[in-house]
């Protein structure tokens, strides 16, 4: 008995996942197939998408005599002839629902993420790791397409509907030919063209893939597995690390290394990348005695050391929102042509912190100590809210030249203060993989703890403070042998809430002291339904 084709379609909101289901509808009539497509509506932003099921007859009209045959409304687990999805994890979701199976389904997935609310909450790292998720597709598929859907997008100016039908139509799931898919997309406007080039790029990629499948099937053994038909990922090219201090630092580290130390040439010039190297050297040489070529606390401490000395200030934020490569970009979100009048405006609203930042020491404090007591008397902090047209002249003028303000950032109150922790930081580190390479490791670990901005970085700066003050320095009380595991524990704890009280009691299990409780002021408040008029 002919069955029908089976296809579920995932897309995240805004992404053109109807008009993808429309698009093959159109084109399975436009072939003389008989179709059908339902679709349930998703929740909002990422906790979920909207899901669309097709039923796609493999038997035209004209063999069909007259009679229709009967299609159903919903998809059935195990049954689907094909799962495509515009986002990874999404995919993996479906399968885990148990709609894939790995003797029937062709999964068709975009090998990008779109951070769920889940992950973005957590204090630490809470990206999902992306090969799980490759894994999952590989056990519950009978051929699977991965494929930077967002890079095709990005070089044909089109949305990921038009390359979701160019991967469907390469596939050569369906009985149609493209002819029939382009003449769906056919149309005179930009538009058109845009999701044109879209369809062919996609199915260009997904048709050499297939192609190169068959051929390693047919020159290897028969009882050889298939290789995978997902395609790797094109990996940019990591930036050239100078050649004598590559000649210091083991081979693993080099591709790391050569990014920090171009972005902190980008960020305060050569010298503050030389202090950087000189920095690793020295954690590079502490762990010298251990047996472990690898070198894991350099190689721990290579990246959080360079996000901490790039540390975000206003000159940071001026630079990055007045660069070529911003206006780009911001060009092709919004689909610019040329022609077209784009205004951009970045909003700031700086504060006494940030500007006391700029500031020699001794300035820096009298003004906090000016901002301190006026929230002592009940009135908000001081900001100065501001509107900076990126596209004006004076906009783009004054972001340029606070930009410009990178020589004088080393005479500022915060890059001093941020080496002085950074030092007492690097100087535990070293200190500990004398003693221990293993409580050194953990210590260059605790670098995840610096992130964000404002209050979030100050708390994960006291954190990591209290950590080496109290879990592992001179007077520490807790045992040498236990102080490793110790530092790994209380850093997790660290990271699960952004209120600390997990970190508090990890702290006090562990023989270390609490945190000490900050001081707030108390702001009393009217109600504005007591208010008499």
């Amino acid at each position: 008995m002919t069955q029908p084709i089976s296809i579920l379609l995932c897309a995240l909101g805004g992404e053109g996942g109807g008009v993808l289901a429309d698009w093959l509808v159109d084109v399975a009539r436009h072939a003389g197939y008989p179709a059908q497509a339902t679709s349930i509506p998703g929740v909002a932003q990422r906790t979920g998408a909207t899901t669309y099921y097709l039923e796609i007859y493999p038997l035209p009209h004209s063999q069909l005599q007259g009679r229709l045959p009967v299609l159903g409304l919903n998809p059935l687990p195990g049954r689907l002839d094909a799962l495509v999805s515009s986002e990874l994890l999404e995919t993996a979701r479906q399968i885990g629902n148990g709609l894939a199976s790995n003797d029937r389904t062709l999964v068709i997935s975009a090998s990008s993420r779109a951070l769920t609310t889940a992950e973005k909450m957590t204090m630490g790292d809470g990206r999902r790791p992306e090969g799980p998720l490759l894994d999952v597709i590989a056990a519950h598929s009978l051929r699977h397409h991965v494929m930077d859907m967002a890079r095709l997008c990005q070089e044909s100016g089109t949305l990921v509907s038009a390359v979701m039908l160019g991967a469907i139509a390469g596939s050569g799931l369906l009985p149609f030919t493209r002819e029939h898919y382009e003449a769906v997309l056919a149309g005179p406007s930009k538009a058109a063209q845009a999701s044109l080039r879209g369809f062919a790029s996609a199915f260009d990629l997904v048709k050499r893939q297939r192609e190169q499948a068959q051929y390693v099937e047919q020159v290897m053994k028969p009882a050889a597995p298939a290789p995978s038909e997902s395609s790797s990922s094109s990996e940019s090219p990591s930036a050239v690390l100078p050649g004598d201090v590559a000649a210091k630092f083991p081979a693993v580290l080099h591709p790391l290394m050569g990014l920090a130390h171009q972005r902190l040439v980008e960020y305060q010039g050569p010298a503050y990348a030389r202090l950087y190297v000189q920095r690793l050297e020295r954690l590079l040489d502490a762990e010298s005695a251990s047996a472990d070529t690898t070198r894991p606390v350099t190689a721990e401490a290579t990246r959080w050391l360079a996000l901490w000395m790039a540390f975000d200030d206003i000159i940071r934020v001026a630079d990055l929102k007045s660069r070529a490569s911003r206006w780009d970009r911001v060009t092709q979100e919004v689909k610019a042509k040329e022609g077209d009048v784009l205004k951009v405006y970045d909003h700031f609203k700086p504060g006494v912190p940030e500007l006391a930042a700029l500031l020699p020491q001794g300035l820096a404090n009298r003004l906090l100590r000016w901002d301190r007591a006026r929230v002592a008397r009940g009135q908000a902090p001081w900001s100065m809210p501001l509107k900076v047209a990126r596209h004006a002249l004076w906009g783009m003028a004054s972001l340029r030249l606070l930009a410009s303000l990178r020589v004088l950032r080393p005479l500022g109150s915060r890059y001093q203060t941020e080496q002085t922790l950074i030092e007492e930081w690097l100087g535990g580190i070293e200190a500990a993989t004398r003693l221990s390479p293993a409580l050194g490791l953990e210590l260059a670990r605790c670098g995840q703890l610096i992130k964000g901005y404002g209050s979030t970085n100050e708390r994960g700066k006291d954190n990591l403070l209290h950590i080496l003050r109290h879990v592992c320095g001179p007077a520490s009380k807790v045992p040498v042998a236990e102080q490793a595991l110790a530092v790994a524990r209380i850093r997790q704890a660290a990271l699960q809430d952004e209120a600390g009280q997990a970190l508090d009691q990890a702290l006090l299990q562990h023989g270390a002291p609490a945190r000490p409780v900050k001081e707030q002021p108390v702001l009393w408040m009217k109600n504005p339904r007591l208010l008499k008029p």
